[in-house]
């Protein structure tokens, strides 16, 4: 397993992530963070801390419940339909790898009208078998399909891993 990103590194991401969200949303008061279950609701957290030191944007956060492998199960969001209608909105996850899990979540968001819609990252690996794309995103990695990209979130020793299937 070889370590791609650090603690300090993620930080940094998320903090640059934070800023071009705002950079974006200039003319909002209010934006939706809507993070993927798991590591993507994780960062959607940490980008709301970041988002809160730079400047007074209200944050909604958002938690979308999903079976990453069988989407079509259904999905749900902590938040209802109506706290989002007409608002901004960011579907973020930790890793875009086939872009199957990002276009279910944006497909649910699409079944309200909405003021904006965009997706964030951590992690873009570049194997997108369906047509989306992160807007904000911390790192592109060109990775083989043998591959794997693990984010970690433990508090106080965030890290991006790249592994090999075979091992």
């Amino acid at each position: 397993m070889t370590q791609i990103l650090n603690h300090t590194d993620i930080q940094h991401k998320i903090r640059r992530i934070a800023y071009q969200i705002y950079e974006n949303h200039l003319d909002e008061e209010e934006i939706v963070l809507a993070g993927i279950n798991g590591n993507g609701f994780v960062l959607a957290e940490k980008l709301a801390e970041a988002l809160a030191a730079i400047c007074s944007l209200k944050v909604t956060l958002c938690k979308v419940v999903m079976d990453k492998k069988n989407p079509l199960q259904g999905i749900t969001t902590t938040v209802a339909a109506e706290h989002y209608t007409h608002k901004a909105v960011i579907v973020v996850d930790d890793v875009l790898n086939s872009g199957l899990t990002l276009i279910y979540g944006v497909k649910h968001f699409l079944e309200v009208p909405l003021k904006k819609l965009t997706t964030a990252v951590l992690v873009n690996r570049n194997h997108k078998r369906y047509p989306i794309k992160a807007d904000f995103k911390g790192i592109s990695l060109s990775t083989s399909l043998q591959e794997h990209i693990s984010v970690v979130f433990e508090e106080g020793n965030y890290s991006v891993n790249l592994s090999s299937q075979n091992n």
